[in-house]
C-alpha cells in the first residue's frame, strides 16, 4: 500500500501527522507529506484512519 498527499489541497491542519506520525509528517512548507511511501502492515490502520479524518480529502492510499 502506498500513501500520497495532494499538497496543493492540504490545509496544514496536522491531523494526519497526529493520527499516524509513522507515515505522515509536515514538510518545510508546512504541508503534510508521506514519509513512509510503502506503508508497513503495522501502520496501515492508522494510515487509513488519517485518510478518513482528513477534512479536505487529500490523502490517497492505493495498492
Amino acid at each position: 500500500m502506498k500513501a500520497s498527499v495532494d499538497q496543493d489541497g492540504c490545509i496544514s491542519c496536522e491531523l494526519c501527522t497526529s493520527i499516524c506520525p509513522a507515515v505522515f509528517s509536515m514538510n518545510e512548507d508546512n504541508k503534510a507529506e508521506a514519509i513512509e511511501e510503502d506503508i508497513q502492515e503495522e501502520n496501515l490502520q492508522e494510515a487509513e484512519d488519517a485518510r478518513d479524518a482528513c477534512p479536505v480529502s487529500v490523502i490517497d492510499l492505493e495498492e
